[in-house]
């Protein structure tokens, strides 16, 4: 049998090779990794284990703090930031849990975008074609998780940066409930927005991460009954544009759940994303959070040169947001997020595809600014949602295109561990 050591270092191979540009990874760990990987092996032996992470290989987002060095967040402006002091809370818990971190995966800076690209580090290749985006923000997290470089990966979604690259990249990618995973370490994007979760490729997986992140105690997921689970449709806006093959590998999975007993419905949530869509005309929730937190650098004329425009150029913008509107706004989404939550009482889960498209080019997005704002805006569509109604939501891998596509499902605020038993029941039948 293979030790943990033995695998971890077939892993480090790959990853020191990997030295050009569009690195999956931009900081590696090899000797703290090793160490960890001994340990794990030397428990095993012994008959012990530390739960479900132990002797797992874990990625890490750069946006997370690792004690003696600085959080680059995807970018170079912050290359010459005070180190860490401490490694942030989910960090901390996953090492205590056995997990093997090996590095830091790549990601957009400052988490701003769903594309995945990056000016200064390069943009990783998409795992399963890599002429093609690996989708954004936790880019490095995405393709990490699906070339079989980690277990699992840890991302961050505030708008849908975990989801977004799960499904491009063919893995499952879980975004909890903002504040169920602490932020402390976390390099920030939004305050009201930002939530932490791990991409995998099981919801198995996922689920005994989350836990362990959000120091809760493991137990055994077990699927939930699909015979009678109402699963409801929001037909409309998200179903809008969808290339032909997303739109076929979706009709499919929703007959193969229906086959397994699940009462599908149309369920209609539009006039809700309309309202909130009008709420943030001026500037959306991440932007003004996001503006405010990078106000620093934004005044300082060489460093917002140094930043990717896609970054610099909207949080520029959103600096000129009074903050009446910015109260106004946290009002209205709070009344729209409880109204939200009452429209979702008659049904289970939501379904619709995780991202209209599969994943495109990558070169004809670093040329042609609007298709690359086109693209940006269309990942971000469906996913974001989940984040400005404050609900939980997974990205599941549907088969039968001919490039990775994704489900999402999303669940009430806080019905997380229910939702992960609705996802890996979904995820058998998917499989089968």
């Amino acid at each position: 049998m293979t030790s943990i050591r033995d695998r971890l270092e077939d892993i480090l191979v790959r990853l020191e090779a990997d030295t050009g540009e569009g690195r999956v990874f931009t900081r590696l760990y090899p000797q703290a990794a090793r160490a960890a990987a001994d340990a794990a092996d030397a428990r095993a032996r012994a008959g012990l284990s530390l739960g479900p992470l132990d002797g797992k290989v874990v990625s890490i987002k750069d946006l997370f703090d690792v004690a003696g060095e600085p959080t680059l967040a995807g970018s170079i402006i912050r290359r010459d930031a005070p180190p860490a002091a401490e490694d942030a809370v989910i960090v901390r818990r996953l090492r205590q849990a056995g997990a093997i971190i090996p590095g830091k995966t790549a990601m957009t800076e400052f988490a701003f975008s769903a594309v995945g690209t990056n000016p200064h580090y390069g943009t990783p290749p998409n795992a399963a074609d890599p002429a093609r985006i690996p989708g954004g923000s936790s880019s490095g997290a995405g393709v990490s998780a699906a070339d079989g470089t980690c277990d699992i990966a840890i991302g961050s979604d505030t708008g849908g940066s975990i989801r977004i690259p799960a499904a491009l990249n063919g893995v499952v990618g879980f975004k909890p409930t903002a504040r169920r995973v602490p932020l402390t370490g976390c390099f920030p994007l939004s305050s009201s927005l930002d939530s932490v979760g791990p991409l995998a490729r099981s919801v198995a997986d996922c689920a005994a991460t989350d836990a362990v992140m959000a120091a809760e105690a493991f137990s055994p997921l077990l699927p939930l009954p699909l015979a009678g689970l109402r699963i409801g449709i929001p037909r409309g806006r998200s179903l809008e544009e969808l290339e032909p093959a997303v739109a076929e590998v979706f009709d499919r999975s929703l007959k193969a759940l229906e086959a397994a007993g699940a009462r599908l419905a149309d369920h209609a949530i539009d006039d809700l994303v309309a309202e909130m869509n009008a709420a943030t005309k001026a500037g959306s929730l991440a932007g003004i959070e996001a503006a405010e937190i990078h106000a620093g650098w934004l005044a300082d004329a060489e460093k917002v040169a140094a930043v990717d425009p896609h970054v610099s150029v909207p949080l520029t913008r959103r600096l000129a947001v009074t903050a009446a509107h910015y109260i106004r706004l946290i009002r209205t989404r709070r009344e729209l997020a409880v109204r939200m939550d009452e429209r979702l009482l008659p049904v289970d889960v939501l379904a619709l595809p995780t991202v209209p498209m599969l994943a495109p080019l990558i070169a004809p997005h670093l040329t042609d600014e609007a298709l690359w704002t086109r693209t940006d805006g269309m990942l971000l569509r469906n996913p974001q949602v989940a984040n400005q109604f404050d609900l939980t939501s997974i990205s599941l891998p549907m088969p039968g295109a001919s490039l990775p596509a994704g489900l999402m499902l999303f669940a009430r605020n806080g019905e997380d561990r229910r939702l992960l038993r609705i996802a890996a029941a979904v995820e058998a039948v998917l499989r089968r």
